[in-house]
């Protein structure tokens, strides 16, 4: 693997003043060797003229968080990252790489959870290219590099977790988003870590039930949060009924059997599990009656 070289630059100010030095002067000596005819010092003017020229053509920009990689008849002879006007040797071609950290949001993607059900999800990572060498010689174009290996991340996750987790110890892409951005983060960076591109974020930006089961998995949703109400309701329900025995046997101010314990255990669960208010019933003879 090609690694990032990072060479310095001759500063472009110092090449552009002695080149303009080179090209005056060379230009100066062409009139005064046509005034006075001589062949020689026309000839010497124009190759001076001539090699200015060149060199002003090795003059570049660096841009900040910016490198500029260098080869040289396809060799590769290293990287400028310091920003301002450089110059080099004008027969290198330079190629610029931008350093910025940037933002790429993949399309809604329609797979199969671990469940088997349809899905759409998205996500975006942020990214920048740490080795400018490695981005420009490894891969074909490192920017369409990050588009598809991150869909394809984000694919191979979706399959490996449920949407949601019937079971709490079990990972889910709606319940543990922290998690799962952590574990997308680090199968992206390993599919790009040959791009020389470092991921510094990823998350989903969307997670939906595919059109075709959203009514259907909504029902479910609403029948399970249903069930949950309930079990909290009866345990607290349970939990008040047991404490109301036991204050009455405490208090020793009325002594019921095991008939009426029952009958009261039906009629407070009743009141308390019910999902309207109950209507009183007024016992206007004996508690047997």
């Amino acid at each position: 693997m090609i690694r990032e070289n990072r060479v310095n630059a001759i500063s472009g100010y110092v090449a552009l003043f002695g080149f303009l030095l080179l090209m005056i002067g060379g230009l100066a000596l062409l009139i005064t060797a046509a005034q006075a005819k001589a062949g020689i010092g026309v000839f010497v003017g124009v190759v001076t003229i001539a090699l200015a020229g060149l060199g002003l053509a090795g003059l570049f920009m660096v841009n900040p968080n910016e490198g500029r990689v260098l080869q040289l008849f396809g060799d590769y002879k290293g990287t400028v990252t310091e920003p301002g006007l450089r110059w080099a040797n004008p027969f290198f071609a330079k190629h610029a790489i931008s350093q910025r950290v940037r933002n790429f949001e993949s399309g809604r993607l329609k797979v199969n959870d671990q469940d088997g059900n349809p899905i759409e999800i998205a996500a975006v990572v942020v990214w920048r290219v740490v080795d400018t060498a490695e981005a420009c010689f490894e891969v074909d174009d490192y920017e369409n590099y990050v588009k598809v290996q991150t869909e394809a991340a984000v694919r191979n996750l979706a399959t490996r977790y449920p949407y949601d987790a019937h079971v709490e110890t079990l990972v889910s892409l709606r319940g543990n988003t922290q998690e799962i951005a952590g574990h997308l983060k680090t199968e992206v960076q390993e599919r790009l870590e040959k791009a020389g591109v470092q991921v510094l974020e990823a998350r989903l930006s969307h997670l939906a039930y595919a059109q075709e089961i959203a009514a259907a998995m909504l029902r479910r949703q609403q029948a399970g949060a249903i069930i949950a109400a309930r079990q909290k309701i009866v345990e607290g329900a349970v939990g008040m009924v047991e404490m109301a025995l036991e204050m009455l046997e405490k208090s020793n101010q009325v002594k019921l059997d095991e008939e009426r314990k029952a009958a009261m255990v039906s009629n407070l669960l009743v009141v308390l599990c019910a999902d309207r208010e109950a209507q009183p019933v007024v016992n206007t003879g004996t508690l047997y009656q």
